[in-house]
């Protein structure tokens, strides 16, 4: 966890772009990338002259030429000159560079994304300032490293409108542990934003599967097939490819794709794995959307076809936790309709997870669900558990304030919850119950939180998969004293008050 040296270190990194007068959060997000970028490849080529002198003999895969105008390009070189040399020296020189970067140097990924990195920084004094500051932030360890930078993009989520980019956290790492990725999987977002769940996914396998670092095979399949992310926003993309690498996951396959519009052929069934909160309430025309997910569900709602998507790259066998909006859930159109019985008769719908409607506050206060389902192409659903998600540990209002101390927070707090603590944080219940899925909660009733309900129930509701469709309300017995016993009150209540007035008259005269 990022501590409180860090983050001072982040903010006066952050203050100094915006009182140098670069104020839009992803512009700053951006630059900062390229800085962190321009920093890695000299750490990279200092590894291998390390290596090349341990071993006697020359670099293998030089990053920079040997010549005095190459080694002008390193970090290490040019943070030490002038203000008005450097701006020269990174604006003139080190920006060409990493657009002109060669493929074949490592991490090829990151460099066809830093190709059309543009350097807005407008003065000497803002770059030294800011190069100094990047300098001062410890980048060495994995774990700090990809924590400084989601310290980074979290200030994307609180600087209005851009936050429409970041899934909260906590929410994403449930997701992760529903899933519970394995190291052989292929996992793919296909509206990626800045990769957020892939790079939970990547944290996941690396904490819980510790032979992926000693097995070449495995380790081999972490760093170049594993994780797969789609955005039509280049600097998305850019910041995405950063925020992986930062993470310990050196050549991801992050790419410009508009999912929805382009044809899938040699994608579909491709991946055994798939996390994504896609984009909600968009409108598609039939011209602009891909043949192949038309085929599967006739509309130009963009929620319906994302989730048509998922089934298209799904392999049978494959997983998908992904958010969507409630109308999916209970929407009367005929799209919607068949796409829920298609998941639900073709497929195996394994779990609904309803969450709270502040979840996304304060850029939307939609209501969302979390659908969970493993592609079959042959049915397979027999009970479908659902769960109601009431607080995920933070205030549902604009604010989002946390509602418990930081170790209590999350799908894995560090600390045990009481009730009560449990109350404001459903997360870790949450996952206890879904582990339980096919044994006791089969047996709870559908007064509780979560429940399991049988397909033909389902189907019998027209394919509606609302938890308030199933959920039953416990309704209190109020007891009714007989109506003569409540004349006699009332009469006797009246002489009361006559008494009363006749009283407050003789008081009067």
């Amino acid at each position: 966890m990022i501590t409180g040296e860090l983050k001072s270190k982040v903010d006066a990194l952050w203050n100094a772009f915006w009182s140098g007068g670069i104020s839009n959060p992803l512009e700053v997000i951006e630059q900062i990338t390229y800085l962190l970028f321009i920093r890695r490849l000299d750490e990279l080529h200092t590894r291998e002259e390390k290596k090349a002198n341990r071993l006697g003999r020359q670099i293998e895969s030089p990053v920079f030429q040997s010549d005095s105008e190459g080694q002008k390009l390193r970090w290490s070189r040019f943070k030490n000159l002038s203000p008005q040399e450097m701006f020269d020296v990174v604006s003139t020189k080190v920006f060409p560079f990493i657009k002109e970067l060669r493929s074949d140097v490592e991490h090829s990924t990151y460099s066809h994304h830093m190709k059309d990195a543009r350097f807005t920084i407008p003065t000497p004094g803002l770059l030294a300032k800011v190069v100094e500051l990047v300098d001062d932030i410890p980048m060495e360890d994995r774990d700090t490293k990809g924590d400084v930078y989601e310290y980074m993009l979290g200030k994307i989520a609180s600087a209005g409108q851009n936050g429409q980019f970041r899934t909260p956290r906590h929410i994403i790492n449930m997701m992760v542990e529903v899933i519970a990725p394995k190291p052989t999987d292929i996992i793919c977002d296909p509206a990626c934003g800045t990769a957020g769940f892939l790079v939970s996914a990547s944290e996941y396998l690396q904490s819980r599967h510790q032979d992926i670092r000693t097995d070449n095979k495995l380790m081999k399949h972490f760093h170049e097939k594993m994780f797969n992310g789609f955005d039509f926003d280049n600097t998305m993309l850019r910041i995405a490819s950063m925020n992986m690498l930062l993470h310990g996951v050196e050549n991801p396959n992050i790419s410009y794709k508009d999912s929805l519009s382009e044809d899938h052929a040699g994608e579909e069934e491709h991946y055994t794995v798939i996390l994504a909160n896609p984009p909600f309430a968009g409108s598609l025309d039939y011209e602009s959307c891909a043949n192949d997910l038309l085929k599967i569900v006739k509309t130009k709602k963009t929620e319906l076809l994302f989730v048509a998507l998922f089934l298209r790259l799904l392999r049978p066998g494959g997983r998908a936790a992904v958010i969507v909006p409630d109308g999916v859930l209970f929407g009367s159109s005929n799209a919607h309709k068949s796409l829920r019985k298609m998941i639900v008769e073709q497929q195996k719908l394994d779990g609904v997870i309803s969450l709270p409607s502040g979840v996304f506050k304060p850029y939307a206060g939609v209501s969302t669900a979390i659908l969970i389902f493993t592609k079959t192409n042959s049915g397979g659903t027999d009970n479908v558990w659902f769960y109601e998600m009431q607080s995920d540990g933070w205030s549902l209002d604009d604010k989002r304030q946390p509602l418990l101390p930081d170790d209590k927070l999350g799908a894995k707090p560090a600390a045990p919850l009481t009730a009560a603590e449990q109350a404001k944080n459903n997360l870790p219940d949450l996952l206890t119950r879904w582990l339980q899925r096919d044994s006791s909660e089969r047996t709870r009733l559908r007064t509780e939180q979560s429940f399991c309900v049988p397909k033909s129930d389902i189907a019998a509701q027209g394919y509606d998969l609302s938890i308030s469709r199933y959920k039953e309300v416990i309704h209190q017995r109020i007891e009714h004293s007989p109506p003569s016993e409540i004349l006699l009150r009332l009469t006797a209540l009246e002489d009361e008050i006559r008494d009363g007035i006749k009283r407050l008259e003789e008081l009067v005269r």
